[in-house]
Parts: C-alpha cells; sequence; structure tokens
C-alpha cells in the first residue's frame, strides 16, 4: 500500500504510523435511517449513546455524523441496521501520530 500511495500525483510523504508506536485514529460516517414510531425512538437513543449528531431529521428519516475509531464505527452500524438501516457513507481513516513531534 505504501508503494502504490508514493506513487500517486497529490501526495508528498507517505509515513506507516504503525511503525511509529501509538497513532491516534478516526473515521467519519454518515448514516441515513429510515423508521416510524418506535423505531425512530429507538435510532435517537442509540445515536445520542454513540455521541452522533444529527444532521438532517424528516417525519421518517434521519441523517447521522458519527466520528471515531473504526470499531465504533462498526458496532453503530450495526445497531441501526435493527431500526431501518438504509444508508452509509464513510471516509475511512484519517491518523497521526501521538506526541509533539511532527511527520
Amino acid at each position: 500500500i505504501k508503494a502504490h500511495l508514493d506513487r500517486l500525483v497529490p501526495v508528498h510523504r507517505v509515513v506507516d504510523l504503525t511503525l511509529q508506536g501509538e497513532a491516534l485514529e478516526r473515521e467519519l460516517c454518515l448514516v441515513k435511517v429510515v423508521g416510524k414510531g418506535d423505531h425512530r425512538v429507538e435510532a435517537m437513543r442509540l445515536a445520542s449513546a454513540f455521541g452522533a449528531r444529527t444532521l438532517d431529521a424528516s417525519l421518517t428519516s434521519f441523517v447521522f455524523e458519527l466520528t471515531g475509531t473504526t470499531e465504533e464505527i462498526e458496532r453503530f452500524i450495526k445497531l441501526m441496521t435493527v431500526v431501518g438501516l438504509t444508508e452509509v457513507s464513510r471516509t475511512g481513516i484519517a491518523a497521526m501520530s501521538r506526541g509533539p513531534d511532527a511527520m
């Protein structure tokens, strides 16, 4: 993967953070849930428990924004599937090394 990324035009440098020790990793996810009645209430409860923001709400659907680790995103998606998940958009992982040193 590193060799492939080095060949891409807009990439200035590639650093393998797995070799440098601990790194901070996050992923952004947009989730659309469609449902009525109890499913809407449960979707809002789950979104609140995960700290997701509500970006759009209608009488039949919600769009939630969640930022977290890949594991958190996967758990959120799995739970939302039960209450009416219809669409998911994910950014992939963005990472940065810990501490004061820059890459």
